[in-house]
């Protein structure tokens, strides 16, 4: 198979007939045979009900029902695990996206070998105060700690060859950093493309402002994943082993100062105690020994490897 197209949505029933058509006939008229996956977020309109229509006509259709909405990390990575195609393509289902763009994303990955292909917006058709500008400013900041030269991080238009897809997690809001998830697992390869952008014509975005603090926060969780996640012992027991003997020496200090005032000064009544510093020496030295053990645990977690799926499918048609 060609193509696996992945569509997340939620609460989109006036849309989906619409999409299916035109990625139908540009599949079709490019002669590539495809899937259709329909991720259905836990929608409370119709759009399960179409999904079951269309499937009906349209062998090629699949679609995934969550109990409720757990978020479009989630939704990709319960597609990414049923995908067949030789390219994965996503896109939203709101009808920003063009469905004719596919034939180009799918001859770049296909033919120009690359492992991710990014959509790039450069002229949006989104609020400039809500949306535009806090985009900038999101990718700006993602570009510059990621290292990855993209323009359009969150794009929902993305290309990708089935092993890459196949050999990364997606968990949290992480689908922002899809590329960044895949350049740490050795997929270095990635490249974007500008892509058209139109205003929606249906309803109305699921996504505030609120996202963009939940994405930055992501960003910092996933700098120190990428740097530090195969290996916590490195951060946490370096941090942990300094404050621990910056803790300790300071208590010797205070110890080989107390024996200089008894016996060379002969100052007596100035309990060790009564200095902060001793206090401040104890507190280091717990510290320390946390960080330590925290690394410590890190590591066991990380060998216990454990698989946890964080959604429930309801039915998988």
């Amino acid at each position: 198979m060609n193509l696996s197209i992945i569509i997340p949505l939620l609460n989109e029933q006036d849309s989906l007939e619409e999409l299916f058509t035109r990625i139908d006939t540009v599949c079709r008229s490019n002669k590539l045979s495809y899937e259709v996956w329909f991720i259905d977020d836990g929608s409370t309109d119709l759009s399960w009900s179409i999904i079951e229509n269309l499937k009906i006509q349209n062998p090629q259709i699949h679609g995934i029902k969550f109990s409720k909405n757990y978020g479009k990390s989630q939704a990709l990575h319960a597609a990414f695990e049923k995908v067949n195609g030789d390219v994965i393509i996503t896109m939203d289902a709101d009808l920003q996206d063009f469905p004719e763009e596919i034939p180009e994303l799918y001859e770049m990955v296909k033919v120009g070998n690359y492992d991710i292909v990014s959509g790039w917006k450069k002229k949006r058709f989104d609020n400039v105060m809500t949306k535009n500008i806090p985009s900038k400013l999101f990718n700006g900041a993602a570009k510059r700690v990621s290292g990855i030269s993209l323009h359009d991080f969150n794009c929902g238009l993305k290309a990708y060859k089935k092993q890459v897809v196949k050999s990364i997690d997606v968990y949290g809001d992480m689908h922002r950093y899809i590329p960044v998830l895949a350049a740490n697992a050795g997929f270095r390869n990635i490249t974007e493309k500008p892509v058209r952008h139109q205003a929606r014509p249906y309803g109305t975005s699921k996504f505030g402002t609120e996202r963009f603090v939940r994405g930055f926060l992501d960003l910092v969780t996933l700098w120190f994943v990428s740097r530090f996640g195969g290996r916590p012992m490195h951060f946490f027991g370096a941090a942990g082993t300094l404050t621990f003997i910056i803790g300790f020496l300071s208590a010797i200090w205070l110890g080989i100062s107390k024996l200089i005032d008894v016996y060379i000064f002969k100052i007596y009544g100035n309990l060790i105690t009564n200095n902060p510093w001793f206090f401040i020496a104890l507190t280091m030295m717990i510290m320390g020994s946390l960080l330590f053990v925290a690394g410590f645990l890190g590591e066991l977690i990380i060998r216990t490897n454990r698989e946890h799926k964080n959604y429930h499918i309801e039915e998988l048609i």
